[in-house]
């Protein structure tokens, strides 16, 4: 049976390559983002190479108006989505407390707020039905005291794990992905200076992906793709925490 995804920005990194992945499998597409120019491009890109129908929906997430409108796409039962990507984040370059209220309180709509409304949307929809996926992407920062940044993740992957669990009897599963640094736009969008972070510990989005959808097939409830980045996270949560804080003061 054809399936359809909708996945939360999709234009570049992460959630683009959910959207290619998907489609090589015949997934049909409800792309979202903020750029509608950008959008388009991606939709028509795989219609071309995959034949799946897509379907853009341009969005600001951090808005009420934003989350509303992808809200209600997710709630259409006629048009019924079987797999939500809520992957749309972004970062500050500064610490909590340094930087403007205004801004965190965009970043806590963006991170926590829109992924909360998806979820309830989807969850909503999906156990009438008997099926569905909800993928959260969060990040091994989640596991680590860093700022309000690493709070929102926390906050995401507690509820993917209780959710993951709750849900199980009407067939939805939830999952938390924790990827490491990846090479994306974040970073650059953020202004963030990462010329000092080791090259092994860079993951590609395509295989942050892969394992991801794999980790799904199979039920888990959270996913940290890649032997070095499972080791790391599997520290952070066992040592120390004035430790953990000290070795992961660099980057997001």
């Amino acid at each position: 049976m054809t399936r359809t995804a909708l996945i939360t920005g999709a234009t570049a990194g992460i959630g683009n390559a959910f959207a290619r992945q998907l489609a090589r499998r015949g997934t049909h597409l409800v792309l979202v983002a903020r750029d509608t120019v950008r959008l388009e491009q991606v939709a028509a890109e795989l219609t071309d190479a995959h034949r799946v129908e897509v379907e853009v929906i341009t969005a600001d997430l951090a808005t009420p108006q934003g989350m509303d409108r992808v809200a209600d796409r997710l709630s259409e039962s006629g048009r019924p989505i079987d797999l939500l990507v809520n992957n749309a984040g972004a970062s500050l370059a500064g610490w909590f407390g340094s930087t403007a209220i205004a801004d965190e309180d965009r970043q806590l709509d963006l991170l926590v707020r829109a992924p909360m409304h998806l979820m309830d949307a989807a969850i909503k929809s999906m156990s009438g039905r008997g099926r569905g996926g909800i993928i959260n992407v969060a990040s091994v920062a989640a596991f680590t005291p860093r700022g309000a940044y690493s709070a929102h993740k926390a906050w995401l992957v507690n509820i993917s794990q209780w959710a993951n669990w709750h849900y199980a009897d009407v067939g939805i599963t939830v999952q938390a992905l924790c990827p490491g640094f990846t090479r994306t736009e974040f970073h650059q969008r953020m202004g963030a200076e990462i010329g000092d972070v080791p090259k092994w510990m860079w993951l590609k989005a395509d295989a942050v992906v892969k394992g991801s959808l794999r980790d799904l097939e199979r039920g888990k409830a959270i996913s940290v793709p890649s032997l070095r980045y499972k080791v790391l996270s599997t520290v952070a949560r066992h040592a120390p925490a004035t430790l953990v804080a000290k070795i992961a003061q660099r980057g997001r």
